[in-house]
Protein backbone atom coordinates (compact mmCIF):
# COMPACT_ATOMS: atom_id res chain seq x y z
CA UNK A 1 0.00 0.00 0.00
CA UNK A 2 2.77 2.41 0.83
CA UNK A 3 6.64 2.63 -0.37
CA UNK A 4 8.78 0.90 2.45
CA UNK A 5 11.10 4.27 2.24
CA UNK A 6 8.25 5.98 4.29
CA UNK A 7 8.00 5.87 8.06
CA UNK A 8 5.71 3.11 9.12
CA UNK A 9 3.16 5.49 10.83
CA UNK A 10 1.86 6.62 7.56
CA UNK A 11 -0.45 3.52 7.90
CA UNK A 12 -2.31 6.02 10.70
CA UNK A 13 -3.29 7.97 8.32
CA UNK A 14 -7.43 7.83 8.03
CA UNK A 15 -8.62 10.80 5.48
CA UNK A 16 -9.10 8.90 1.89
CA UNK A 17 -6.94 12.22 0.64
CA UNK A 18 -4.18 11.83 2.85
CA UNK A 19 -3.91 7.96 2.01
CA UNK A 20 -4.48 8.54 -1.61
CA UNK A 21 -1.92 11.11 -1.69
CA UNK A 22 0.37 8.69 0.37
CA UNK A 23 0.05 5.80 -1.64
CA UNK A 24 1.24 7.92 -4.42
CA UNK A 25 4.39 9.02 -3.33
CA UNK A 26 7.42 7.86 -5.48
CA UNK A 27 11.07 8.04 -4.95
CA UNK A 28 13.91 8.30 -7.58
CA UNK A 29 17.57 8.29 -7.15
CA UNK A 30 18.59 12.29 -8.31
CA UNK A 31 21.65 13.29 -9.77
CA UNK A 32 22.85 16.67 -8.93
CA UNK A 33 25.82 18.68 -8.89
CA UNK A 34 25.61 18.55 -5.08
CA UNK A 35 27.25 14.93 -4.33
CA UNK A 36 28.88 12.09 -5.98
CA UNK A 37 26.15 9.80 -5.02
CA UNK A 38 22.58 10.81 -6.04
CA UNK A 39 19.45 12.11 -3.91
CA UNK A 40 16.52 9.77 -2.97
CA UNK A 41 13.87 12.28 -3.82
CA UNK A 42 10.10 11.58 -3.31
CA UNK A 43 7.66 13.13 -5.30
CA UNK A 44 4.14 12.51 -6.70
CA UNK A 45 3.32 12.89 -10.24
CA UNK A 46 -0.29 12.62 -11.57
CA UNK A 47 -2.80 13.79 -14.27
CA UNK A 48 -1.06 13.87 -17.95
CA UNK A 49 -2.15 16.69 -20.01
CA UNK A 50 -1.87 20.41 -20.18
CA UNK A 51 1.00 22.48 -18.86
CA UNK A 52 2.63 21.18 -16.04
CA UNK A 53 2.11 22.25 -12.72
CA UNK A 54 5.60 21.64 -10.40
CA UNK A 55 3.95 22.52 -6.75
CA UNK A 56 6.42 23.14 -3.79
CA UNK A 57 5.50 22.98 0.44
CA UNK A 58 6.01 25.45 2.96
CA UNK A 59 8.78 25.73 5.98
CA UNK A 60 9.12 21.64 7.98
CA UNK A 61 6.39 20.15 5.16
CA UNK A 62 6.22 17.61 2.67
CA UNK A 63 4.50 17.06 -0.48
CA UNK A 64 1.23 15.84 1.83
CA UNK A 65 0.65 19.62 2.47
CA UNK A 66 -1.08 19.30 -1.45
CA UNK A 67 -3.21 16.05 -0.38
CA UNK A 68 -6.49 18.16 -0.90
CA UNK A 69 -5.16 20.48 -4.34
CA UNK A 70 -2.86 17.78 -5.86
CA UNK A 71 -6.17 15.67 -7.30
CA UNK A 72 -7.74 19.25 -8.06
CA UNK A 73 -5.44 19.96 -10.49
CA UNK A 74 -4.08 16.75 -11.45
CA UNK A 75 -7.98 16.09 -13.09
CA UNK A 76 -7.05 18.76 -16.02
CA UNK A 77 -3.23 19.09 -15.74
CA UNK A 78 -0.58 17.29 -15.05
CA UNK A 79 1.17 18.00 -11.84
CA UNK A 80 3.81 17.03 -9.76
CA UNK A 81 4.88 17.86 -6.09
CA UNK A 82 8.01 17.33 -4.58
CA UNK A 83 9.71 17.01 -1.60
CA UNK A 84 12.18 19.94 -1.27
CA UNK A 85 15.83 19.13 -0.35
CA UNK A 86 16.04 19.32 3.60
CA UNK A 87 12.22 18.25 4.30
CA UNK A 88 9.64 16.23 3.89
CA UNK A 89 10.87 12.62 2.98
CA UNK A 90 13.65 13.60 0.83
CA UNK A 91 16.73 12.09 1.92
CA UNK A 92 18.94 13.82 3.49
CA UNK A 93 22.94 12.66 3.11
CA UNK A 94 25.70 13.99 4.96
CA UNK A 95 28.18 16.21 3.53
CA UNK A 96 25.24 18.23 1.58
CA UNK A 97 24.61 21.57 3.12
CA UNK A 98 21.34 22.88 3.42
CA UNK A 99 20.90 25.98 2.68
CA UNK A 100 18.78 28.24 0.35
CA UNK A 101 21.13 27.74 -2.66
CA UNK A 102 21.24 23.96 -2.41
CA UNK A 103 17.70 23.54 -2.44
CA UNK A 104 17.68 25.53 -5.79
CA UNK A 105 20.22 23.57 -7.46
CA UNK A 106 18.23 20.11 -5.77
CA UNK A 107 15.14 21.38 -7.51
CA UNK A 108 16.25 22.52 -10.70
CA UNK A 109 17.62 19.13 -11.29
CA UNK A 110 14.38 17.64 -10.47
CA UNK A 111 12.52 19.31 -13.07
CA UNK A 112 15.20 18.96 -15.88
CA UNK A 113 15.75 14.98 -15.03
CA UNK A 114 11.83 14.52 -14.62
CA UNK A 115 9.74 17.58 -16.37
CA UNK A 116 11.97 18.97 -18.24
CA UNK A 117 9.62 22.03 -19.79
CA UNK A 118 8.42 25.01 -18.47
CA UNK A 119 6.04 24.29 -15.65
CA UNK A 120 3.32 26.58 -13.65
CA UNK A 121 5.37 27.37 -10.67
CA UNK A 122 2.72 27.08 -7.20
CA UNK A 123 4.70 27.72 -4.12
CA UNK A 124 3.19 27.63 -0.64
CA UNK A 125 4.47 29.64 2.42
CA UNK A 126 8.49 28.84 2.28
CA UNK A 127 7.31 27.27 -0.99
CA UNK A 128 6.79 30.40 -1.85
CA UNK A 129 10.05 31.80 -1.89
CA UNK A 130 11.61 29.00 -2.82
CA UNK A 131 9.52 29.30 -6.53
CA UNK A 132 10.96 33.08 -6.84
CA UNK A 133 14.44 32.11 -5.86
CA UNK A 134 14.13 29.18 -8.53
CA UNK A 135 12.21 31.67 -11.35
CA UNK A 136 14.79 34.50 -11.04
CA UNK A 137 17.70 31.84 -11.89
CA UNK A 138 15.79 29.56 -14.21
CA UNK A 139 13.39 31.85 -15.71
CA UNK A 140 12.90 29.60 -19.06
CA UNK A 141 11.43 26.90 -16.46
CA UNK A 142 8.62 28.70 -15.54
CA UNK A 143 5.37 29.61 -17.40
CA UNK A 144 3.46 31.07 -14.45
CA UNK A 145 4.43 31.56 -11.36
CA UNK A 146 1.47 31.39 -8.14
CA UNK A 147 1.93 32.45 -4.76
CA UNK A 148 0.01 31.11 -1.46
CA UNK A 149 0.39 33.33 1.11
CA UNK A 150 3.81 33.61 0.52
CA UNK A 151 7.33 34.13 1.96
CA UNK A 152 9.88 36.18 0.66
CA UNK A 153 8.99 39.73 0.54
CA UNK A 154 9.35 40.40 4.01
CA UNK A 155 12.97 39.52 5.52
CA UNK A 156 12.75 36.33 8.06
CA UNK A 157 13.81 36.43 11.25
CA UNK A 158 17.92 36.23 11.60
CA UNK A 159 18.11 34.59 14.82
CA UNK A 160 18.82 31.29 13.14
CA UNK A 161 22.05 31.73 12.15
CA UNK A 162 23.41 32.89 15.52
CA UNK A 163 22.17 29.58 17.16
CA UNK A 164 24.57 28.29 18.59
CA UNK A 165 24.98 24.57 20.60
CA UNK A 166 23.29 23.48 22.65
CA UNK A 167 20.41 26.61 21.29
CA UNK A 168 19.85 25.28 17.72
CA UNK A 169 19.38 21.76 19.12
CA UNK A 170 16.90 23.17 21.43
CA UNK A 171 15.24 25.61 19.11
CA UNK A 172 14.88 22.52 16.63
CA UNK A 173 13.77 20.22 19.40
CA UNK A 174 11.19 22.82 20.13
CA UNK A 175 9.53 22.61 16.93
CA UNK A 176 9.30 18.37 17.52
CA UNK A 177 6.47 19.01 20.43
CA UNK A 178 3.23 17.70 19.62
CA UNK A 179 1.91 20.77 21.54
CA UNK A 180 4.37 23.47 19.58
CA UNK A 181 3.03 22.06 16.12
CA UNK A 182 -0.52 21.71 17.23
CA UNK A 183 -0.90 25.67 17.99
CA UNK A 184 1.13 25.96 14.88
CA UNK A 185 -1.40 23.82 12.95
CA UNK A 186 -4.53 25.53 14.49
CA UNK A 187 -2.78 29.03 13.67
CA UNK A 188 -2.79 28.16 9.97
CA UNK A 189 -6.35 27.40 9.58
CA UNK A 190 -9.45 29.39 10.01
CA UNK A 191 -11.45 26.58 10.66
CA UNK A 192 -10.70 24.87 12.55
CA UNK A 193 -12.75 21.87 12.31
CA UNK A 194 -10.08 21.39 9.78
CA UNK A 195 -7.04 20.58 12.54
CA UNK A 196 -8.05 17.03 12.79
CA UNK A 197 -5.74 13.86 14.23
CA UNK A 198 -5.13 12.95 10.66
CA UNK A 199 -3.99 16.75 9.63
CA UNK A 200 -1.48 16.95 12.52
CA UNK A 201 0.10 13.70 11.46
CA UNK A 202 0.35 14.93 7.98
CA UNK A 203 2.19 17.62 9.33
CA UNK A 204 4.46 15.40 11.49
CA UNK A 205 5.41 12.13 9.72
CA UNK A 206 8.52 13.84 7.88
CA UNK A 207 9.92 14.05 11.62
CA UNK A 208 10.10 10.23 11.55
CA UNK A 209 13.03 10.33 8.19
CA UNK A 210 16.44 10.05 9.38
CA UNK A 211 18.38 13.37 9.74
CA UNK A 212 15.32 15.64 10.10
CA UNK A 213 16.66 17.41 13.19
CA UNK A 214 20.15 17.82 11.24
CA UNK A 215 19.10 19.32 8.59
CA UNK A 216 16.67 21.53 10.07
CA UNK A 217 18.96 22.87 12.21
CA UNK A 218 21.65 23.19 9.68
CA UNK A 219 19.07 25.19 7.71
CA UNK A 220 17.83 27.39 10.23
CA UNK A 221 21.44 28.54 10.86
CA UNK A 222 22.09 29.39 7.20
CA UNK A 223 19.73 32.11 7.81
CA UNK A 224 16.83 30.64 5.46
CA UNK A 225 15.04 33.09 2.82
CA UNK A 226 15.54 36.79 3.23
CA UNK A 227 13.39 39.23 1.04
CA UNK A 228 13.53 39.61 -2.25
CA UNK A 229 11.87 42.67 -2.80
CA UNK A 230 14.62 44.11 -4.96
CA UNK A 231 14.56 41.81 -7.37
CA UNK A 232 10.89 41.12 -8.09
CA UNK A 233 10.94 43.14 -10.80
CA UNK A 234 12.53 41.28 -12.63
CA UNK A 235 10.08 38.71 -12.73
CA UNK A 236 8.36 38.49 -16.08
CA UNK A 237 5.81 35.35 -15.94
CA UNK A 238 2.48 36.26 -15.03
CA UNK A 239 1.85 35.94 -11.50
CA UNK A 240 -1.56 35.08 -9.49
CA UNK A 241 -1.25 35.81 -5.83
CA UNK A 242 -3.52 34.09 -3.90
CA UNK A 243 -4.02 35.07 0.20
CA UNK A 244 -6.10 34.16 2.73
CA UNK A 245 -7.97 36.72 4.28
CA UNK A 246 -7.30 35.62 7.70
CA UNK A 247 -3.70 34.67 7.71
CA UNK A 248 -2.25 34.63 10.99
CA UNK A 249 0.97 33.34 10.43
CA UNK A 250 2.58 35.98 7.65
CA UNK A 251 -0.39 38.76 8.21
CA UNK A 252 -1.94 40.14 5.00
CA UNK A 253 0.65 43.06 3.96
CA UNK A 254 2.94 41.01 1.88
CA UNK A 255 0.19 40.13 -0.46
CA UNK A 256 -0.59 43.84 -1.57
CA UNK A 257 3.16 44.21 -1.57
CA UNK A 258 3.81 41.57 -4.15
CA UNK A 259 1.38 42.63 -6.74
CA UNK A 260 2.66 45.90 -6.68
CA UNK A 261 6.51 44.36 -6.82
CA UNK A 262 5.62 41.99 -10.00
CA UNK A 263 4.29 43.95 -12.94
CA UNK A 264 1.79 40.68 -14.41
CA UNK A 265 0.15 39.99 -11.25
CA UNK A 266 -2.95 39.59 -9.88
CA UNK A 267 -4.24 39.58 -6.40
CA UNK A 268 -7.08 37.13 -5.18
CA UNK A 269 -8.03 37.63 -1.51
CA UNK A 270 -9.92 33.93 -0.29
CA UNK A 271 -12.40 34.94 2.08
CA UNK A 272 -12.82 32.70 5.63
CA UNK A 273 -9.29 31.37 4.89
CA UNK A 274 -5.60 31.66 6.70
CA UNK A 275 -2.35 30.43 5.43
CA UNK A 276 -3.04 27.50 3.79
CA UNK A 277 -6.02 28.06 1.25
CA UNK A 278 -4.51 24.48 -0.39
CA UNK A 279 -5.65 22.93 2.36
CA UNK A 280 -8.87 24.78 3.75
CA UNK A 281 -9.95 25.83 0.30
CA UNK A 282 -8.55 23.68 -2.11
CA UNK A 283 -11.50 23.73 -4.80
CA UNK A 284 -11.31 27.53 -5.16
CA UNK A 285 -7.58 27.61 -5.05
CA UNK A 286 -7.62 24.95 -7.85
CA UNK A 287 -10.08 26.83 -9.63
CA UNK A 288 -7.78 30.03 -9.46
CA UNK A 289 -4.86 28.65 -10.21
CA UNK A 290 -6.39 26.45 -13.77
CA UNK A 291 -8.10 29.39 -14.82
CA UNK A 292 -5.59 32.54 -14.18
CA UNK A 293 -4.50 34.43 -17.11
CA UNK A 294 -3.31 37.76 -17.51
Amino acid sequence: MFNNFLPPEIADLTESTSIALAEGIEQTQLLTSLSTQPIATTYVHQGSSGTPILLLHGFDSSVLEFRRLLPLLAAKNETWAVDLLGFGFTERLAGIAFNPATIKTHLYYFWKTLIDQPVILVGASMGGAVAIDFVLDYPDSVQQLVLLDSAGYSAGPAMGKFLFWPFDALAVEFLRLPQVRAKINQAAYVNQNLVTPDARLCAALHLKVPGWHQALKAFTKSGGYGSFQAQLDQIEQPTLILWGENDQILGTDDGYKFQEAITSSRLIWLKDCGHVPHLEQPQITAECVLEFRI
